[in-house]
This record gives C-alpha cells, structure tokens and sequence, in this order.
C-alpha cells in the first residue's frame, strides 16, 4: 500500500470516528444521520460548483454500480442499528465487524489481489484488535459468547450487517476504479439519502425530523465537512490501494474512537480495550509494510 492511499485511509478512519461521535451525542439517531447526509450532500453540490471540469456522464452500470452501493450501505445501517437496539454492544459489535474476514477474500476472487504475509497477518491483527475491543473479560467464555447466541435475532441482525458491508465494499472498489471517485462518492451520497429519506416516511418517523434539527442543529452543521471528508478521502484512497487492505486500515478509526472516548468524554479505558488498541495499531502498520 503507498504512502499516500494509507494515509488517505487513515485520514478517513479519523474522521469516521469523528462523525461517530457526533452520532452518539445526537437524541434520534437515525434522523440525526439522514441529517448528515443532507448536510454532507449540500457541501458535495456547493463543491460540484468550483469544480474545473463538468459531471461526467455517468453510464447505466455506474448508476447501477451507485445505486448497488447506497443500498448496501444504508441496509448495513439498518440491521447495525437493529443489533445495537436489541442486543448488548459487547455481543454484537464484534459481528458487525465481519466484514473483515469477507472483503480479502472478494478482493482475490473479484479483483485479482494479493496479499503479502504480513499483510495477512495486519488483517489477523485487526480483526482480532476490533473482535476483542469489547469484551468485558480475557476469558474463553466470554470470547465465545457471541458464537454460542447465532439464534438470537440481534447477534443475526449483526451477522447480516457484516457481510452486506462487505459487498458494499466490492462495489465501492469496482466504481472508484471505474469512475472519479469525487463523483463516485456523490452519486453513493445522493442514492444513500433517497433511500433513508424513503426510510424517514413511515409514519413512525412524522415530526422527529424537524424536532432532531431543532435539538442537534450545530452538531448536524459541524457533520457535514467531517462526512464529505470522510466518504471522499476513503474512495480516493480505495481506488489506489487493494480493497483487502483499505477496508481493514479503516478500523483504525476503533483505536481513535477509544481516544476519543477517553481524552474527550472521559471515558474509562480498560486493560482489554487499551491492548485492543494496540493490536489495530500493528496490524495497520503491518499492512503499510505489505
């Protein structure tokens, strides 16, 4: 991976844990980040306007290729979401991190990949790094509670969104190869916010939209450049690095959201989730090596 795409990916991973965070001080979450996209996607059509060179035309397999990937990503929002409402995070966080495990191995299949032993071993460490960040002890049983509750809908829910980002990931990959990424990403943006604004009409969502802007205005103004950063800065760093790694390199945004939660809301950080931090923090310095 060269210099440039890992540090574009871990720009991003940085500001992913950002807007993370905006989420988690937000009331209604699900509104809150349909406000988000609203505010990323105005600063993504302000942009369009300075730009030197018109919109390309897309074609029908970009439309499809955009349309694929703002589907996968706004599924994968709804069953993470459903696993965190239902199930305790230290069960079902690191099954939503599976995706992991998938994506090296779409990326031989699919692209023709190949990865280096210690390129391997930085996925390894990563994914161990992301499983274990949660774990309450270093036990077995406790490492095996999650596998022994597949039955229950939550830890499922987490199962689903697992490999749907993954596909989510292959599609990303295929369209920055085969279109600019900055327009890439607009077409993903605006697909994304028509999908959760059909999500938002049920009548379960009527007057929470006005009232989550009302509560989080400044926080929903401040999202805005930190998700155009985040989504922009990962598809340019996607289109020059293997997908196999990009996608591990981003869960560094795991170890910064563990900083974050410490330095800023004074969070407690355990043994487990220090070590945790740690292993991610080899493992991505051992995928820059491969």
């Amino acid at each position: 991976m060269s210099d440039l795409a890992f540090f574009l990916i871990l720009f991003s991973a940085f500001m992913h844990a950002l807007w993370n965070l905006l989420v988690k001080r937000s009331v209604d979450k699900t509104v809150f980040i349909w406000w988000m996209f609203i505010s990323s996607g105005l600063l993504l059509n302000l942009t369009l306007v300075f730009l030197p060179e018109p919109f390309p035309v897309p074609d029908p397999r970009i439309l499809l290729l955009g349309a694929a990937g703002g589907l996968c990503f706004v599924v994968y929002h709804l069953f993470n979401g459903r696993a965190y409402r239902d199930g305790d995070l230290s069960l079902t966080y690191p099954l939503a991190q599976t995706s992991m495990l998938y994506v090296p191995v779409w990326g031989v299949l699919f692209f023709g990949e190949q990865l280096s032993s210690p390129g391997l071993l930085g996925i390894a460490l990563i994914a161990a790094g992301a499983y274990s960040i949660q774990l309450r002890r270093l036990s077995l049983d406790e490492v095996l509670r999650p596998f022994r509750s597949l039955r229950e809908p939550p830890v499922i829910a987490a199962l689903i969104a697992g490999f749907v980002y993954s596909v989510g990931a292959v599609v990303d990959k295929t369209g920055v190869t085969l279109y600019p990424p900055f327009h890439f990403t607009y077409l993903l943006v605006m697909f994304m916010l028509v999908f959760m604004s059909a999500n938002l009409l049920r009548p379960r969502y009527r007057g929470r939209v006005l009232g989550e802007w009302r509560r989080s205005r400044h926080l929903i103004l401040a999202s805005g450049p930190v998700m155009m950063g985040s989504f922009l800065t990962f598809r340019y760093g996607l289109q020059l690095a293997p997908v196999s790694y990009a996608v591990p390199v981003r869960q560094v945004s795991l170890l910064i959201g563990v900083l974050i939660g410490v330095l800023f809301l004074h969070e407690s950080c355990g043994r487990i989730r220090f070590a945790a931090a740690l292993v991610i923090l080899a493992g991505a310095c051992l995928i820059r090596l491969g």
